[in-house]
């Protein structure tokens, strides 16, 4: 007994350790330790176990990392094309075939403001900064202007001395090679071409017609004269068909013309330029309403600088008659910035108009009118205006540059150079004095910068 009962108070104590819950739960109540394995065992389990946590934590906190990244990706490649979108289709440069203002463009580095988009939301919405235009940047043109380019002859002048030998013997470039380097470094050149290009027999009954063979147009194109006035009193010599053709032979150089009710826009520098051209000999002040009807057609189409040539005056006289003043001046008063005028074959003073120029004969050019004319002086007008948000500064600079009708002194082989010397001198002195002779409007005075 006491052998016994020395024995079973251990097995009594052993099966309790392994009969009851580590909360001392009677041993009749399911125990969750019931089939664990030996501590060891366990111990290698539950490392296995914390292994495959951790790799599960890691392998989700990748896809985790990798889902972020590619969300940002994305997210910043749908910003970059909605803002490429946005630029789509805001070319600064128009082509003249699709601007159905008529501008021609010359110039593709265009730095015009681009109009504000409409305000759809009221007068109460509010613009953000980012939907309004900066201010326009100023931008400095330079123009410059010459009188009568005569690119033919008559048919009953001498052939031998006339423009037309010249050209078979030298070449389109010849005629203007010593101006050329001044015509080429601005911003545009405008002439008054003075002929017809065409091949017709079809003379006027006149004293004098002028016409050359179409390709004599390359003697402008080569040189950089980009534009033309046609409206003067030998632009249809040999008809209407010789005037139709002239213009075709222009086009076919890329020279931009304009005249009569013709006008032309101009793209420079992304500046638009309002060419207009009036043939006044004939109709004198009937021609008003031409003009102002003219003028008013190229601001519409947005012209922000505004020339306006006329064919104007009296042979020979130095002098402006009361027609042209009215025009010039009435020009001004329109909205013209720069005036200018040919015909009378010599030269006539400056005026300057309420802050604008007013060149009333530029005299000859490049002339094909007269082998030995009697006054061979001329000038090259230039005139750089500055346009800014406000429009064209009144800044007035001006550059006259004193030149002949031919580079040999005794007579005319059709080729302008500028003067030197004390001959440029003289003929500064000649348009000082004839500028002088003008008679003044009340808000007119004459000044002349002597630049050269």
């Amino acid at each position: 007994m006491t052998k016994q009962s020395q024995q079973q108070p251990g097995s009594r104590e052993r099966y309790a350790k392994t009969s009851r819950t580590p909360s001392g739960s009677p041993s009749g109540h399911a125990s969750p330790y019931r089939n664990t394995p030996p501590s060891g065992k366990r111990n290698s389990s539950k490392r296995r176990s914390t292994r495959r946590s951790a790799y599960r934590r890691k392998r989700q906190l990748r896809i985790r990392l990798i889902t972020g990244g590619t969300a940002i990706f994305l997210l910043l490649l749908l910003i970059f094309v909605i803002r490429s979108c946005q630029g789509c289709g805001k070319d600064k440069s128009t082509p003249a075939s699709s601007n159905p203002s008529g501008t021609v463009s010359m110039d593709t580095s265009a730095s015009g403001k681009e109009e504000n988009p409409e305000d759809s939301g009221g007068q109460d919405a509010e613009i953000s900064p980012e939907a309004v235009d900066p201010p326009m940047e100023p931008v400095t043109l330079t123009v410059t202007v010459v009188g009568d380019c005569t690119l033919g002859t008559d048919e009953y002048f001498d052939y031998d001395t006339s423009l037309n030998a010249y050209y078979y013997s030298y070449g389109k470039e010849y005629f203007l090679q010593n101006v050329r380097g001044i015509f080429s470094s601005d911003d545009l050149t405008i002439a008054n071409f003075e002929g017809t290009l065409t091949d017709l027999d079809t003379r006027e009954d006149k004293q004098f017609a002028f016409k050359a063979p179409a390709e004599f147009a390359g003697i402008l194109s080569s040189s950089s004269v980009e534009t033309v006035n046609t409206a003067n009193n030998h632009s249809h010599d040999y008809g209407e068909q010789s005037f139709q053709d002239t213009m075709s032979a222009l086009d076919a150089e890329g020279i931009i013309h304009f005249g009569y009710d013709e006008t032309a826009v101009v793209d420079v520098k992304g500046i638009k330029v309002g060419l207009v051209g009036i043939y006044e000999l004939n109709d004198h002040l009937q021609r008003t309403e031409q003009l102002k009807n003219n003028i008013a057609k190229v601001k519409e189409e947005g012209a922000q600088l505004v020339i306006v040539i006329f064919h104007w005056g009296n042979e020979k006289e130095t002098v402006p008659d009361s027609n042209q003043m009215t025009l010039g001046r009435l020009a001004i008063d329109e909205g013209a910035d720069l005036v200018c005028g040919h015909h009378p074959h010599v030269l006539q003073g400056i005026e300057e108009y309420k802050g604008r120029n007013i060149v009333y004969s530029l005299g000859n050019f490049c002339f094909g009118g007269n082998s030995y004319p009697s006054d061979m002086d001329t000038m090259i007008f230039q005139q750089t205006f500055t346009i800014d948000k406000d429009g064209v500064q009144m800044d007035n600079v001006t550059n006259i540059i004193p030149c002949s009708v031919s580079s040999a002194y005794d007579y005319n082989n059709y080729q302008p150079t500028p003067a030197q010397g004390d001959e440029a001198a003289r003929i500064m002195n000649k348009i000082q004095e004839r500028s002088s002779w003008i008679p003044a409007a009340e808000t007119s005075g004459t000044q002349l910068d002597t630049e050269s």
